[in-house]
């Protein structure tokens, strides 16, 4: 347990920083030009906040390992990680439209590797909880 949280601490500082580019990539500047000023600057705060929220995840992870499996307050922490990504999996199966990926083949790769880290989180976190294996 203890290698698979340090890998997922890894994984989530990485993701976290993965958010950097995201405004250029997504061509927010011309996406979000017609966006009211606060909508235009909630998406931005939010995407950032978002990014710094993985990112402590990953923190933890990486630097609290036994904690979160062996502590009472780290396996609470762990419970609402598992919490977290098997919501964030809810998502990428029943709120993202199949039409952004489907039949495309970059895409298509995303959702699948994304939907396999968000499986492999919300195992090892649900594990950390319940211990089972």
């Amino acid at each position: 347990m203890i290698l698979h949280l340090t890998i997922i601490g890894i994984l989530l500082m990485v993701l976290a920083l993965i958010h950097i580019p995201f405004p250029k990539y997504f061509n927010w500047k011309n996406e979000l030009k017609d966006l009211s000023l606060i909508n235009r600057q909630m998406m931005q705060t939010h995407t950032f906040f978002i990014a710094l929220s993985v990112f402590l995840m990953g923190f933890v992870c990486l630097t609290s390992p036994k904690d979160l499996i062996s502590n009472p307050f780290g396996q609470t922490i762990s419970l609402g990680f598992a919490f977290f990504w098997s919501v964030r999996l809810f998502f990428q199966f029943f709120v993202y439209s199949p039409k952004l990926w489907r039949g495309k083949k970059f895409e298509t790769s995303m959702h699948v590797i994304f939907s396999l880290l968000w499986i492999y989180l919300t195992v090892i976190f649900s594990n950390a909880y319940f211990r089972f294996f």
